[in-house]
C-alpha cells in the first residue's frame, strides 16, 4: 500500500484510544466510513507512559476491520523487541518514540526491516533537532502536543514552533508530520498552517457517537477539517 501519496493533503487519524473499547470492529468500520483517513492505535505500557493500553493480540483482532492505513504508535520502552510482533499484527506504520531507545536510527531500520512504514516520535520536550540525522531514514515525524499517556490532555501551544522547525528540516522529503495530543476544532487549523499533514484525534472525533450514531463521527471529522480546509 504507497500510503505516502494516497488520499487527501491532510489525513485524520481517530484513535481508538477514545472509542468503545467493547465494540472495536464495528467503531473502526464506522468512523472509517464517516471520513475517517487512518486508525490510530495507541500503545502504551505503564512504564515509558503512566498507562497501559494495546497489545499485538488487540492489533491483529482488529486488522481485517481497518480498511484504511493502522498507524501504531509504540510508547513503550524498551521498544525493540516488540517491533516484529505489531508488523506481524498488521501495522503498515510503526511508530516509536526517539526517548524511548539509546538507539533511534537502528530502531527505524528494524521497523523497515520488517516491512513497516517507520515513524519517530517526539516528546513535548525533546527538540526538533534531535531527529535531524533520521530525516533520511523515516517515513513519518510525530509531534507529541501534550505529554503522552492519557487521552483528553490540554494542547501545549509552544509545541508549534517545533512542527514549524519540523517542517522546514523536512523539506521536499515524502514524509508525515503527525499531531498526537489535543488536536480538535480550536487546534487543528493552526497545526496544518504550522505544517502538520497528520492529525490524531480521539475525543474530538468519538465524543457523541457511537456505532448506533455514526453520522456524529462524520459530524466531527467535517469540523475539524472545516478549520483548515476552504
Amino acid at each position: 500500500m504507497d500510503f505516502i501519496i494516497m488520499g487527501r493533503d491532510v489525513k485524520i487519524a481517530p484513535s481508538i484510544l477514545a472509542a468503545d473499547f467493547a465494540d472495536f470492529g464495528r467503531e473502526i468500520q464506522a468512523v472509517e466510513e464517516q471520513g475517517a483517513d487512518w486508525i490510530h492505535v495507541d500503545v502504551m505500557d505503564g512504564h515509558f507512559v503512566p498507562n497501559l493500553t494495546f497489545g499485538p493480540a488487540l492489533c491483529k483482532a482488529i486488522r481485517p476491520h481497518v480498511k484504511t492505513v493502522m498507524d501504531v504508535h509504540l510508547m513503550i520502552s524498551p521498544v525493540e523487541p516488540y517491533i516484529a510482533a505489531y508488523a506481524e499484527a498488521g501495522a503498515d506504520i510503526i511508530t516509536a518514540h526517539y526517548e524511548a531507545t539509546h538507539h533511534p536510527h537502528r530502531t527505524v531500520q528494524a521497523i523497515r526491516a520488517a516491512g513497516c512504514k517507520a515513524g519517530i516520535a517526539l516528546n513535548p520536550s525533546t527538540p526538533a533537532e534531535s531527529v535531524e540525522y533520521l530525516l533520511d531514514s523515516v517515513d513519518l515525524i510525530c509531534v507529541m502536543t501534550v505529554n503522552p499517556g492519557f487521552g483528553g490532555q490540554s494542547f501545549i501551544w509552544s509545541q508549534l514552533q517545533k512542527i514549524e522547525k519540523l517542517k522546514s528540516m523536512i523539506g521536499s522529503r515524502p514524509i508525515y508530520l503527525e499531531i498526537d495530543g489535543g488536536v480538535d476544532t480550536e487546534t487543528a487549523a493552526s497545526l496544518v498552517e504550522a505544517g502538520a499533514n497528520v492529525l490524531v484525534a480521539g475525543s474530538a472525533v468519538f465524543e457523541g457517537g457511537s456505532v448506533q450514531k455514526p453520522a456524529v463521527y462524520g459530524e466531527n471529522i467535517s469540523a475539524i477539517r472545516n478549520t483548515f480546509e476552504v
